[in-house]
């Protein structure tokens, strides 16, 4: 039986608010929420503001990462959710994340990401060693 490892969703977000496309504080806040939204579980997240403007940033969970990069003078931001096992969601993030950038118009694609043959079901973190 073929099974995934992770889901990989590629978000292409358009005409989004400007204003909040460069503004690390909320994209930051937004992005943090989306993960908790979907079920993930939060590492850590490190975001910086470009000069003169645009927004990096990625959200570490422990299911794998967000990450997101704007441009705000043509109102668009890449986005890009990969979340490993069965308990996170990443089209709750992306519904989420969409509509707190005010998102018009979102184009996506998904990928299954580790995609290999087994009979036992495939835990996104190492087993422990049994006896």
């Amino acid at each position: 039986m073929i099974q995934n490892l992770g889901r990989h969703i590629l978000g292409e977000y358009y005409d989004c608010d400007r204003s909040i496309l460069d503004d690390t504080e909320r994209v930051e806040r937004y992005m943090r929420e989306a993960a908790v939204f979907s079920g993930a579980t939060i590492v850590q997240s490190v975001f910086h503001r470009f000069s003169p403007y645009g927004v990096s940033g990625v959200v570490v969970i422990s299911e794998s990462h967000l990450a997101i990069h704007t441009w705000p003078e043509y109102g668009y931001a890449a986005v890009d959710l990969f979340t490993c096992g069965d308990t996170v969601d990443p089209w709750k993030a992306h519904d989420f994340l969409a509509g707190r950038l005010g998102a018009q118009r979102t184009e996506t694609r998904e990928i299954l990401r580790g995609r290999l043959e087994s009979s036992h079901p495939l835990p996104h973190k190492p087993m422990p060693a049994t006896a």
